[in-house]
């Protein structure tokens, strides 16, 4: 309850200080506006009407049911890409040969493309919900992996050597000393992940799939629908919006307290 009620008082400070975040977005629909203006409907379709199609879509009963298979497939590669790569991270980082031994893997992961991961994913699981998140699975995987290592890896000696001295209990050694400096390190690498699950499912989809977003757009490429186009991206675009700054980023918030002296 004590959570809820900070995050309710917190609540109109979080959504002024959002203000620059709605400009810059206000920003890309008016530059959007004036390049459709000078550019075949055809090919760039104004906001507006990507706007009214993706109404339409609401209205025929197509929207939500392809967005949902979309996010279910993101999100469940991502939580697998967070809980094996958070936990993997944290034990790789307590030790030095190990973590120098990550390395190379780890890049080898980040260097490899989403596209031949895919590949490999429709050989191994065929047409279904496997393909996508295998996919999003081993392309966040790296990215959440080396945060939580480097989480791990740098975290003060000195602090640490001085909770043990005061005799600190151990479970609040972790809560208060561990916790919210692996938390600086991987939380913002989950938000990146999540940015990344939700571009690379909506490729897998596109390709692998016969349904979900990726599969709605490729059936508006088909028709040469630009602004069916425009509407399912702006639909995706939405959602991970919401997801970050309506639930991410005020929870990273109430975890980073302790940065400015309020835990």
């Amino acid at each position: 309850m004590g959570l809820i009620r900070r995050a309710l008082r917190g609540a109109p400070a979080y959504l002024w200080s959002g203000w620059g975040a709605l400009a810059s977005l206000l920003l890309a629909l008016a530059a959007w506006e004036a390049v459709a203006a000078f550019t075949d409907p055809l090919l760039l379709p104004a906001p507006l009407q990507a706007l009214q199609a993706l109404l339409q879509l609401g209205e025929r009963g197509q929207l939500w049911p392809e967005l949902v298979i979309t996010a279910r497939r993101a999100l469940g590669g991502l939580a697998l890409a967070v809980g094996v790569g958070t936990l993997a991270g944290l034990l790789a980082g307590l030790s030095a040969g190990v973590s120098m031994a990550a390395r190379p893997l780890v890049t080898v992961l980040l260097g490899t493309p989403p596209i031949a991961w895919l590949v490999l994913a429709l050989l191994w699981f065929g047409a279904g919900d496997g393909t996508p998140v295998f996919t999003v699975f081993v392309a966040c995987l790296p990215i959440v992996f080396t945060a939580a290592l480097q989480g791990t890896r740098t975290l003060d000696g000195r602090l640490r050597d001085m909770a043990r001295v005061y005799g600190l209990p151990r479970g609040m050694m972790l809560r208060e000393v561990y916790a919210p400096h692996v938390l600086s390190y991987v939380f913002p690498a989950w938000i990146t992940a999540l940015g990344s699950a939700w571009k690379v499912v909506v490729m897998a989809e596109l390709l692998a799939t016969a349904d979900g977003v990726g599969a709605a757009l490729a059936v508006t490429r088909s028709q040469l629908d630009a602004a069916g186009t425009l509407a399912w991206i702006g639909a995706v675009v939405g959602c991970l919006l919401l997801v970050e700054y309506a639930l991410l980023e005020p929870l990273k918030r109430e975890l980073e307290r302790w940065r400015e002296g309020e835990a």
